[in-house]
């Protein structure tokens, strides 16, 4: 049987069983290295409010909400897409 992607769609390399984490829609239990990460910084204040002090020089408390999607969910909620066999072999250039 051919093989879709020389990684097998995980980035472990050479380091044997990785850990599991929960994906944070489906339930689904996707080893940590093939599961897709989503790091968002959340505040408490408005936007349009949190935009005035900080042009005042206030230093404004955010938290961090990490979440990680199975594949599945990932594509279902347009985090990654689906991609040609061509596109496939070359990496995409990540976004920042």
């Amino acid at each position: 049987m051919p093989k879709k992607r020389s990684s097998g769609g995980r980035s472990k390399g050479g380091k044997g069983r990785s850990g599991t984490v929960q994906c944070s829609f489906c339930g689904a239990q996707v080893p940590r290295d093939k599961a897709k990460r989503i790091t968002r910084y959340t505040s408490l204040v408005d936007s349009r409010l949190f935009k005035e002090l900080r042009q005042q020089g206030a230093q404004i408390a955010r938290t961090r909400t990490t979440k990680y999607l199975c594949i599945s969910c990932a594509v279902h909620r347009g985090v990654v897409k689906v991609r040609s066999k061509d596109e496939r072999k070359t990496r995409p250039r990540r976004r920042r």
